[in-house]
């Protein structure tokens, strides 16, 4: 029986990772919940799986659900050392690490710290502090398994006995597949007036906002550039970007003998959930079986940069190395939350990210401490940016 703890269960990763349990009551039982503010979800949540635990982001909210969760022997607490609490508790074996942003890194490292088995969703852990967390995965013999269909459609398509070296298992490239978002096909000189509603609405995939308007931006894809840097230890000029926009193929590998091989299935993220869950076993996830004599053709293209700034803005930084990521990252989650409350424009979170980038010195990611120095400075920054914009 594991005991799973999942970290942002009312997000569409924690809602799919609680169906694909659901499915299987026999092998998995739900050790602790976080959210951080929708306490009413959790609580329906947390009556269905009835965890030993459950963490939110307040106190105001952790009073909330108390009330809510009165008659249940639930122990509810609130901050991020709670969180990173349940993420290293005895108690846990698996921990589905899905708090999207920054928020996400401490919970997740202490899972890693803890040698847990990490199931990760949340791709800042690695944007911001890949060494770091590297590191820590194999100084404590954590398990470390990519949630992000892309990279566990590139997880499924290597060796079994794959440590992160291309050259070793003859791999010449890591194609990440990307659907190129609600704007793939619209004007570049229409792009100024896209309203949050119009970014929110992928085509493919069911997603929160933030990791919505990021598909949008392709920041998405830039982020999980950097990610599959550190998990397959593949340099910036042996990862490529292939726009495919049916979202069949989920990622693939090129080898040098010539051979590509592809992970497929219909985008639902309950696979690789299953997958990771399971693994190295299959179980059954509830998503239909790809039936290829659906599609008559599946389509390919190169990214377009000037359509897509905030993808070449990501391979700069994971070439500058350092905490140039973290910076990336800090300035993409202010913009694009300034871009939803209607503050900036869309084709503002990309000068936000770049005047970031350029204006603010990166150094190296030699503690955690240092990357979050960093954060916190890209964060003033973009702060200051976005309000000249807004005000201009």
């Amino acid at each position: 029986m594991q005991r799973i703890t999942i970290l942002g269960a009312t997000g569409s990763i924690g809602a799919s990772t609680l169906d694909v349990l659901a499915r299987h009551p026999d092998q998995y039982r739900v050790y602790a919940l976080s959210a951080h503010g929708r306490v009413d979800e959790l609580a329906e949540q947390c009556r269905r799986f009835r965890p030993a635990r459950a963490v939110v982001g307040s106190a105001e909210a952790a009073a909330r659900l108390e009330q809510l969760l009165a008659d249940l022997p639930i122990d509810v607490a609130h901050g991020e050392q709670a969180l990173c609490e349940i993420a290293s508790s005895p108690d846990t074996d698996t921990v589905m690490a899905a708090i999207v942003g920054a928020a996400g890194l401490a919970p997740t490292l202490a899972a890693a710290r803890a040698g847990k088995k990490v199931l990760l969703a949340n791709k800042e852990a690695l944007v911001m502090s890949g060494q770091l967390f590297m590191d820590a995965v194999r100084e404590h013999k954590a398990t470390l398994l990519p949630i992000d269909s892309e990279h566990n459609a590139i997880f499924q398509s290597l060796p079994s006995h794959y440590a992160r070296n291309p050259d070793a298992a003859g791999v010449a490239k890591i194609l990440l597949t990307a659907s190129g978002g609600p704007f793939l096909n619209r004007a570049v000189e229409t792009l100024e007036q896209v309203t949050p509603e119009e970014a929110c609405k992928h085509p493919n995939w069911s997603m929160g906002r933030k990791i919505s308007v990021d598909s949008a931006t392709m920041m998405n894809k830039g982020l999980e550039v950097i990610e599959a840097h550190w998990l397959f230890g593949a340099p910036a000029d042996r990862i490529e970007v292939v726009i495919h926009p049916q979202s069949v193929i989920h990622s693939m590998v090129s080898y040098v003998d010539g051979s590509v091989l592809a992970q497929l299935g219909n985008p639902d993220m309950r696979t690789p959930i299953a997958h990771a869950l399971a693994f190295p076993e299959r179980i059954a996830s509830g998503v239909a079986q790809l039936d290829l004599t659906e599609w008559s053709a599946l389509q390919f293209h190169k990214p377009d940069f000037e359509r897509f700034p905030c993808l070449a803005l990501a391979f700069d930084a994971l070439r500058a190395g350092g905490t140039a990521p973290a910076l990336l990252n800090a300035a993409n989650e202010v913009a694009v939350q300034a871009f939803l409350e209607r503050r900036i424009g869309f084709r503002d979170i990309d000068r936000v990210v770049r005047r970031v980038m350029d204006e603010n010195a990166h150094g190296a990611a030699s503690s955690i401490e240092a990357v979050m120095v960093q954060d916190e400075e890209a964060r003033r920054a973009a702060d200051r940016i976005v309000g000249l914009l807004a005000g201009a």
